[in-house]
């Protein structure tokens, strides 16, 4: 028998290999929200787990910390701020204690999650941003900017916050005819892509509010689409198609006429939402009341998507949450993981990639984003990008201690009536701060702003401290590096000797 090479196309991922948790790992008694909002209902991070629930008379999410398992009693804490229920939840890139949460009550408001989860159930939150004059069912952060924080309302409007002053920064109003159903940022933050009811994909600016290229009919069936900017540049989208089929398309933004490639799925109704992965250039594709998880690598050469596998099991899914690389297993070379949402219960399921070696498998873990950011706020409003900042996850990732942390540790000075600089016009929706936030409440948060600025006054030499600090710091980074370097070299030294070895025993030597 003789095999013809070349036919079988060569990827490290066509092997990946889904497998759920045992029962002891996962975590029971979650009520998962019935909203009809098309959403994961799931937010992950190496930190925390949150998923939205059922919620008697408001709207709030359970957050428990990742390595929990087993029963979760009735009576846990909860963030539970909100009027209506809560749509979507998302975590910051850059303070894996930060999350956002989007609601029907017309409300997005950022809380903060204390070390080892809570204690108490939690009411207060640390920021609240009113803008949308309807439900809001969209969150996206900013990539790569910190504190920028984009939300989506069900009044056809896009909104882009500066979250560390509570400001309304931009606004688009007259982008969409329709209900939006996607908003995704690109690789450095400079634009985001939309698809709306309406069939369109648009490319937008949103600093300058103006929309850069425009798809009709990028799918042609009525029900929710999804898009996603891939890391080249190029927009992946699901949807459906005339005869209600589920697709996926790639499109190239320097020419929409076209897709590069289109494929059919199946006649189910649920929506597929994508989960992209820049790193290995996978996408998943998750469906509501689906009970398979499909995934695809996306590459330069044609047909361009190509089909991996799929993970199957009897139960379907209510919602998935897709943890970022930072919180993978390098050690059982695990390159993806879901938290699968069922009707009470919450199910880890690794995407791994089988190796023999215990080794650091480099190839499979390009450097990815870090959590620092690598642009502050106001950087990116005066129009500056930056592609995230990368870390190596060689020996596993933990957080280094960031310059930027502090800036949500306490309530915001939001900019205040008698004060007009830098704020946004009335009609944009930024109230000068939060109405539900009394007066003597605003004077409480400015005393707390301003008390750290009189002790630095009064106190002698405590403001060269920092500079100390930064440099020991420093130093103390750059001597990790240099060992992590030797590290590297060891280890890509012994593994060639493992190969010399194993070619001695074989008799190739």
């Amino acid at each position: 028998m003789s095999f013809r090479r070349g036919v079988v196309r060569q990827s490290k991922f066509r092997h990946v290999f889904a497998q759920a948790w045992k029962a002891e790992h996962c975590i029971d008694d979650v009520r998962v929200s019935r909203v009809t909002w098309d959403t994961a209902l799931c937010a992950v991070n190496p930190k925390f787990i949150a998923v939205i629930i059922e919620a008697g008379g408001g709207g709030s999410f359970l957050v428990v910390p990742i390595s929990k398992s087993g029963r979760i009693d009735q009576a846990s804490p909860t963030v539970c701020g909100h009027a209506a229920p809560v749509l979507d939840i998302q975590w910051s890139p850059h303070d894996d204690n930060i999350i956002a949460s989007a609601s029907e009550d017309c409300t997005v408001k950022v809380w903060q999650i204390p070390d080892g989860g809570l204690t108490s159930p939690m009411t207060e939150a640390i920021v609240i941003l009113e803008g949308h004059s309807k439900r809001v069912g969209i969150l996206a952060w900013h990539p790569t900017a910190f504190n920028i924080l984009l939300t989506a309302g069900c009044d056809n409007v896009i909104c882009v916050w500066n979250v560390g002053t509570g400001e309304l920064v931009y606004q688009l109003n007259d982008a969409h005819p329709d209900l939006i159903y996607s908003v995704g940022w690109n690789k450095d933050g400079s634009a985001i892509c939309t698809v709306c009811k309406d069939k369109a994909l648009r490319v937008i600016d949103p600093r300058r509010g103006t929309v850069l290229k425009v798809k009709e009919k990028v799918h042609d069936g009525t029900r929710p689409m999804r898009a996603v900017f891939l890391s080249d540049g190029k927009i992946l989208t699901t949807g459906f198609s005339r005869m209600s089929e589920r697709q996926m398309a790639l499109w190239d933004t320097k020419d929409l006429s076209e897709p590069m490639a289109v494929q059919e799925m199946d006649t189910s109704n649920g929506v597929l939402l994508p989960f992209y992965d820049p790193d290995t250039n996978m996408v998943y594709l998750c469906g509501k009341g689906d009970c398979t998880i499909r995934y695809f690598e996306v590459t330069d050469e044609s047909p361009y998507v190509h089909f991996l596998s799929l993970y199957s099991s009897k139960e379907p899914q209510r919602g998935a949450g897709f943890l970022s690389k930072r919180g993978v297993d390098v050690n059982k070379c695990e390159i993806a993981r879901f938290y699968k949402l069922h009707e009470r219960k919450v199910e880890p399921i690794s995407m791994t990639v089988p190796r023999k070696s215990d080794l650091f498998q480099g190839d499979l873990y390009p450097d990815t984003a870090g959590s620092e950011p690598a642009l502050l706020a106001d950087e990116w409003i005066a129009g500056q990008d930056a592609p995230p900042l990368l870390v190596s996850l060689s020996g596993g990732y933990s957080a280094p201690p960031s310059k930027h942390r502090d800036t949500l540790r306490s309530k915001p000075k939001l900019v205040s009536q008698d004060s007009g600089t830098g704020a946004a016009p009335p009609s944009a929706g930024n109230a000068p701060a939060p109405t539900s936030t009394s007066s003597s409440a605003a004077k409480e948060t400015e005393e707390e702003v301003q008390q750290p600025r009189v002790a630095t006054r009064e106190t002698d030499g405590i403001t060269e401290r920092p500079k100390r600090e930064d440099e020991l710091l420093n130093e103390l980074l750059a001597e990790m590096k240099a060992l992590r370097a030797v590290v590297l070299a060891q280890s890509q030294r012994i593994e060639l000797l493992e190969r010399q070895l194993a070619r001695i025993e074989d008799g190739d030597v």
